[in-house]
């Protein structure tokens, strides 16, 4: 479990998942409206060395990140009325191994997206926020180990 006491903290804490992050990585963001995925897929899309806007994809349902021999695609599902609308958008084209998916709302594609690797979730706590990450897969479990020995010099 990680603690972001203020936005510039949960910007930190993806930054760290940045650090260490391997491609073809799937993560799956979980928690309610306002919790902060987006802004911690801020920090780990600004981690890779990302200077532009970070946005929520909230309409337009996928967001490319494009750094050289790999893409980091941000997902936001909010919005989304049925998880077939995955499959005409071609879904399945965004997930290999020259990618790392940032899915928010992954419930929503429930039976159309691929499993996740990492499970991230953001809960209230106090004034701040409680990250916890849940590592689903063997690449998932190598991504938690290797975060667990990198320390922020932003925290």
């Amino acid at each position: 479990m990680l603690c972001a006491p203020d936005e510039e903290t949960l910007v930190a804490q993806g930054k760290r998942l940045a650090a260490v992050q391997k491609t073809g990585l799937v993560v799956y963001l979980e928690g309610d409206l306002g919790m902060g995925k987006t802004t911690f897929t801020r920090g780990f899309i600004q981690g890779l060395g990302h200077s532009g806007s970070v946005k929520s994809p909230t309409y337009t349902l996928v967001e490319p990140y494009a750094f050289g021999d790999f893409t980091v695609y941000h997902f936001d599902l909010f919005r989304l009325g049925d998880s077939e609308e995955l499959e005409f958008m071609g879904i399945r084209d965004y997930f290999g191994e020259d990618s790392t998916c940032l899915i928010e709302w992954p419930g929503r594609g429930k039976g159309v997206l691929p499993p996740a690797d990492l499970v991230i979730t953001i809960e209230p706590e106090g004034s701040g926020r409680r990250i916890h990450m849940a590592a689903i897969t063997g690449l998932g479990e190598t991504v938690v180990l290797r975060l667990s020995k990198v320390k922020s010099p932003d925290l």
